[in-house]
């Protein structure tokens, strides 16, 4: 059965808790749920003391201390201490997408994922920045975006000690250090270590160019091709030789200044790159 968001809300969950609105398929769980809200809590993991509601929950919790995992997995052997994240790993051998998306069809392994993504129709951004007010539709976005307030770099390089707001950010970083290029093209077989430079790389190949110059209407195959063309038109020649002062548009182009024969004082003028704030 496919479920659509509103489907499941209206339909297949329709008990509904009056404290949270979270909603049920059963009156017997929203009762058993109750429990959470009237704050009793009489299971107690015997190996650290903490407590819980209901004793489903302290028998997952325990698991973690006894590294129990009784869910496995027949079509890897991977194992699990809970049936729910169990059933939602089965689905990726399965291809079993339940939950779609009542705006574009789109199908997803959990409800959670659909919620996610049911934002980007709605633009609804419920996490907030408590410093700047800045709202996000992820969780994962905002803690990333908390640590440009707190300076917080948690994530490393293993090999020269850079460190990350984000560990997007480390694994190509850390790339440069090993060489490896994951990411392969399946026209040419040319290898990159990053996924945005293999979609840009196989533009050259597909002909698109989906960034369009508002001003002139040329089309360029990545953002930076038309960041670099944009200054032809803001009049800015940020690239300066510090040899005789001589402004550039393009970096290129201050380089070629340098190897120029007819200006042999500006020869090798290119070892600094010079931003002209004029």
């Amino acid at each position: 059965m496919m479920i659509s968001c509103h489907d499941d809300l209206n339909t297949e969950r329709p008990y509904a808790c009056e404290l949270c609105e979270k909603r049920f398929t059963k009156i017997s769980y929203l009762r058993r749920h109750k429990q959470v809200h009237s704050g009793n809590r009489p299971f107690v993991c015997k190996f650290c003391g903490q407590t819980f509601a209901r004793n489903s929950h302290l028998q997952q919790h325990e698991r973690i201390h006894t590294g129990e995992r009784p869910y496995v997995c027949d079509f890897c052997g991977d194992t699990f201490r809970q049936q729910f994240s169990f059933k939602q790993h089965e689905r990726i051998h399965t291809g079993f997408k339940p939950y779609a998306c009542h705006y574009c069809e789109m199908k997803f392994l959990s409800r959670s994922d659909l919620m996610k993504h049911q934002r980007s129709h709605t633009g609804e951004k419920p996490y907030i920045c408590s410093d700047c007010g800045k709202a996000f539709s992820l969780s994962v976005h905002l803690t990333t975006h908390l640590r440009s307030h707190t300076g917080e770099k948690p994530f490393a390089c293993r090999y020269c000690g850079k460190s990350f707001t984000c560990s997007g950010n480390l694994a190509p970083h850390e790339r440069t250090h090993t060489g490896e290029k994951p990411f392969t093209c399946d026209v040419c077989n040319k290898t990159f270590s990053q996924n945005h430079n293999l979609k840009v790389h196989q533009r050259v190949h597909t002909g698109e160019k989906p960034f369009v110059c508002n001003l002139c209407g040329k089309a360029f195959a990545g953002s930076g091709d038309l960041k670099r063309h944009e200054i032809i038109h803001s009049g800015l020649k940020p690239f300066v030789c510090h040899v005789c002062g001589r402004g550039f548009a393009r970096a290129s182009h201050l380089i070629q200044h340098g190897k120029r024969r007819t200006l042999p004082r500006c020869r090798g003028s290119t070892h600094t790159l010079l931003p002209n704030h004029e």
